[in-house]
């Protein structure tokens, strides 16, 4: 079986002025019986458990690596062999009760490296006897990132650097394809994610991201898109979100996708996703160094429009609504300012003071929109606060929450997708720390206290009753630290919510 390889007809987009694609070229992912498996590949990798020789089908030249002690079972060791006229690469995978499909992906990282060392076009890997789906699904996930690279805006590639893969094949049986065929789609949309991200603010505005999102639409069965820009926040009464990209002269985009297959049989699931393609931080201003890492600060749109591509792709019978809020947040003439008041849509007014707290302005009138648009449980993604990675790090995705059902279901899906969260609390108590003094809230309390929960108790005022979730991946959306997804963007949150997804579809 071929995976689509694209997931849209035609020629990709340009990047404006370049007229070099925009989207990471995938490689052919295919699951074959091992037999051709092994014959269409240069390179094959195959695993070793602690206590157990010498997976069958082996050969001999791998066997006596092996015994000789240069290859080791000891997770994220790999050692190379030559055989048969290729390549074979034993890769550690410590005790096999141990094994989690997280291990899976960083194995498969570790083997992506050493092929690329000796410039692999083929990779086979071989599925670990009595492997289950999840297990090898996280083989071709761990193996599609690990290859990515950002390399749009090269005039030229280092001639020593080593070689992308072009094809990866999993050595199994029939009942592999689809487990092989689904994470195929769903790494491809992370690498795009990923590539949303990395494209610098001069190149992925506000307008572009409405752009791609309309591509989006036209290429994906029972998929559409509507993109309206400021005349569109002034007729719905999006006071909070017009006031942060009123100190822009790029077009804000509100971004509204649905995806309503016959087969939906879910409540509403809304993801909604914060898009704020540069920070500057506005009047309050941010510190110079890093500020080009807040190109990243759209990160938690590009998840949300790249899961809902990924689980319209997949076809899953969920009946899905996606909100992204795209702007910039620039101190130009007419920019919001500390002190002023607006009004969002919902009707409550907002004293801003501090224009770097923007985010939680246009996250609180995208999430009006979704409930108004019929969202029966919402989950928003925002790179919203560094506070967050002061108290998790980059391990966990910070999670606040109105309903305990839907943190359950978010958190277990989180530990099938990897990408995991930790739960924080929302009480009453946090609910004092937003009180505005001239009006009903405070975007930035002075106060200065458990900022990330704050955070999420303001954003809790624009949801009502419906069940609601928000994830602060502001630790976790770049520099993530693990070894698939290396350096720069890491796509996170598109795996988890197409995970969450599939629960919805099963429940």
């Amino acid at each position: 079986m071929v995976v689509d390889r694209s997931i849209r007809p035609g020629a990709p987009a340009k990047l404006r002025g370049t007229g070099r694609p925009i989207w990471w070229r995938p490689m052919d992912v295919l699951s074959r019986p091992p037999e051709s498996a092994l014959e269409s590949a240069d390179t094959v990798a195959i695993g070793l458990f602690e206590g157990e020789g010498t997976p069958a089908g082996a050969p001999q030249a791998l066997e006596e690596i092996v015994s000789s002690g240069e290859a080791k079972a000891r997770r994220g060791a790999v050692a190379l062999a030559h055989a048969d006229g290729r390549r074979w690469l034993a890769v550690g995978l410590g005790a096999r009760a141990d094994l989690t499909p997280e291990h899976a992906r960083v194995a498969a990282a570790a083997a992506v490296r050493r092929a690329r060392e000796v410039s692999a076009r083929t990779l086979c890997w071989l599925a670990p006897a009595e492997a289950d789906d999840a297990t090898v699904a996280a083989l071709v996930e761990g193996t599609v990132l690990a290859d990515y690279r950002f390399e749009h805006f090269k005039s030229s590639t280092d001639a020593e650097e080593a070689p992308r893969l072009e094809r990866l094949v999993v050595a199994g049986g029939d009942t592999l394809e689809g487990p092989v065929g689904d994470a195929a789609v769903i790494a491809a949309r992370v690498n795009r994610a990923r590539d949303l991200q990395n494209r610098p603010g001069n190149d992925l505005t506000p307008s572009a991201l409405g752009d791609y999102a309309r591509l989006l639409g036209e290429e994906i069965p029972e998929l559409s898109v509507e993109v309206e820009g400021r005349d569109g926040l002034a007729a719905r009464g999006m006071g909070a979100f017009a006031a942060v990209a009123q100190g822009s002269a790029q077009e804000p985009a509100l971004i509204t996708m649905r995806y309503e297959p016959a087969s939906a049989r879910s409540a509403t699931l809304a993801f909604v996703g914060k898009a704020v393609t540069f920070d500057s931080g506005g009047i309050s201003l941010k510190p110079g160094a890093k500020m080009s890492e807040m190109k990243f600060d759209m990160s938690g749109g590009a998840a949300a429009i790249e899961a809902t591509a990924a689980i319209a792709a997949l076809g899953l019978p969920v009946r899905l609504l996606t909100v992204v809020g795209a702007t910039e947040n620039l101190p130009g003439g007419s920019a919001v300012k500390p002190g002023d008041v607006v009004t969002a849509a919902n009707g409550r007014t907002i004293e801003i003071n501090n224009t770097d707290a923007e985010g939680r302005l246009v996250l609180a009138d995208c999430l009006c929109h979704a409930v108004a648009e019929g969202a029966e449980r919402i989950v928003d993604l925002a790179t919203l606060t560094g506070a967050v990675i002061v108290a998790l790090g980059s391990t966990y995705a910070g999670l606040m929450s109105n309903d305990d059902a839907l943190a359950l279901q978010i958190t277990a899906a989180g530990e099938r997708s990897g990408e995991i969260v930790w739960r924080l609390p929302l009480h009453e108590e946090y609910d004092e720390l937003i009180k505005g003094r001239y009006a009903d809230l405070d975007n930035a309390p002075e106060a200065r206290k458990a900022g990330t929960i704050v955070g999420g108790a303001f954003l809790s005022n624009f949801v009502g009753q419906t069940p609601w979730a928000h994830l602060d991946i502001a630790g976790s959306a770049w520099e993530l630290g693990r070894a698939y997804v290396g350096k720069g963007a890491s796509g996170y949150g598109v795996r988890l919510l197409v995970e969450l997804a599939r629960a919805s579809a099963a429940s």
